[in-house]
């Protein structure tokens, strides 16, 4: 049985992957600079870290897409935007570190010079994932977007989180006393 909502289950594969990708890219290019092992095998190991990486970043999108709707009710359009620009600009990225990760498999300068371009893409990747990850954090962390799948019992809190972090009531509701929800006493805290 799969998970609903999917994408935050997915979102993590393309981050880790696309944040070793460029270690593995930078040891496996020391490795076959220092020719300690044949090329082919060695850098066969960064381009499945890369079509892994894109695979999943095509995944990641493809769900969030799926899900966009219903975290629009909770959402300003301006932060989904803002995560999905990121996402649309990472997934070309990684499915170029792809397709130049395996050109390193060739001999001679073309695959040299392959393997050099898919250690400065996959530093790019890992620096777009970065801003990938920070405003999806956002989204549920700061503007609420795990809340479009929080299921509330009937006539349980129309308490809101404005922008200045405190909670507020509905006026329906009554107001909530000041301290956090605990009573005040006066008394309190005397004849100590």
């Amino acid at each position: 049985m799969l998970t609903d909502p999917l994408h935050p289950a997915v979102v993590h594969f393309p981050i880790v992957l696309a944040l070793l990708l460029p270690v593995v890219t930078a040891v496996a290019l020391w490795v076959v600079l220092r020719g300690r092992a044949p090329t082919r095998p060695v850098w066969s190991v960064v381009v499945a870290f890369s079509v892994l990486t894109a695979a999943s970043a095509w995944v990641a999108v493809r769900t969030g897409e799926d899900q966009e709707e219903r975290v629009e009710d909770v959402v300003s359009d301006d932060a989904i935007h803002e995560h999905e620009e990121a996402a649309e600009f990472f997934l070309p990225l990684a499915a170029v570190v792809m397709l130049v990760s395996a050109a390193g498999l060739l001999k001679g300068r073309p695959g040299d010079a392959a393997r050099w371009l898919t250690l400065v893409g996959a530093l790019g990747a890992a620096a777009a994932i970065v801003r990938v990850g920070a405003t999806g954090g956002e989204l549920v962390y700061r503007h609420g977007a795990a809340a479009a799948y929080l299921q509330q019992p009937a006539g349980v809190g129309d308490a809101h989180d404005d922008d200045t972090g405190e909670e507020h009531m509905d006026e329906a509701e009554g107001e909530r006393p000041e301290g956090g929800g605990e009573a005040v006493h006066e008394d309190a805290g005397q004849g100590r």
